[in-house]
């Protein structure tokens, strides 16, 4: 599920790339969502990149690929088809409130399953769960979890691969180091390790694909902390 940013940033070069053959330049991607900054285009497409919506062509300035659509199985289709290869679809989820459980060993618990990290707005403001996962009671202890499926490989090293379920537990704090969900200037929600140094918050990727993002302490708002992975085989 992409942010409404997102969305229109990943439609407009897929306009822009069917009409010309040539990606939009920065300035023009930000003139165009009404950004203020080019710095919002970088972060926007690095999330949609590593959602596998689009990859940047290497050796080549400004050279964007749109991978696929949201929600559009026929441009979905087309895309696959001139690329020779495999069309993947979106799995769309919402995000509610979580439960708040005390577990015993052995117990287990079920919780909400409250959609993709992709989801790009507060916890708080997305719709209920209507989905629930059985998850050990051993990775649970005391407060409100919830479950959450992740999009992308930007945290393949540190064993978080595309398609894991992730536990969660709702926090607005987090120790410096852990691996948090941070809801980053009110629209982009993300996977990421957390890092402070004096007045900079990091939000560090475990693959070196990807680069450490730089926000003032009045950008990122902490959502929640990870505890615990589920992956089926």
């Amino acid at each position: 599920m992409l942010t409404r940013k997102q969305h229109e940033l990943l439609m407009f070069i897929n306009e822009r790339l069917s009409s010309s053959g040539v990606s939009p330049s920065f300035d023009e991607m930000k003139d165009a969502l009404g950004l203020k900054s080019k710095s919002g285009i970088h972060r926007l497409i690095t999330g949609l990149e590593e959602r596998g919506f689009i990859r940047r062509l290497p050796h080549r300035a400004r050279a964007l690929e749109v991978l696929r659509l949201p929600d559009d199985t026929t441009s979905n289709a087309s895309i696959a088809k001139a690329r020779g290869g495999f069309s993947p679809q979106v799995i769309q989820g919402g995000i509610g409130k979580g439960a708040s459980v005390v577990a015993a060993s052995g117990e287990v618990i079920e919780l909400p399953m409250l959609g993709k990290i992709a989801a790009g707005t507060p916890i708080e403001a997305l719709s209920e769960s209507t989905r629930q996962i059985g998850v050990p009671g051993a990775m649970i202890g005391q407060g409100e979890y919830y479950c959450l499926e992740v999009e992308g490989d930007s945290m393949v090293e540190a064993g978080i691969l595309d398609g894991d379920t992730v536990v969660i537990r709702r926090s607005d704090i987090a120790e410096n180091g852990k691996i948090v969900v941070a809801l980053v200037e009110g629209y982009e929600v993300t996977l990421k390790r957390l890092r402070r140094r004096n007045n900079s918050v990091a939000l560090e990727p475990a693959n070196a694909s990807y680069e450490t993002r730089i926000f003032g302490p009045d950008q990122v708002q902490i959502q929640g902390e990870l505890v615990g992975l589920l992956r089926n085989y």
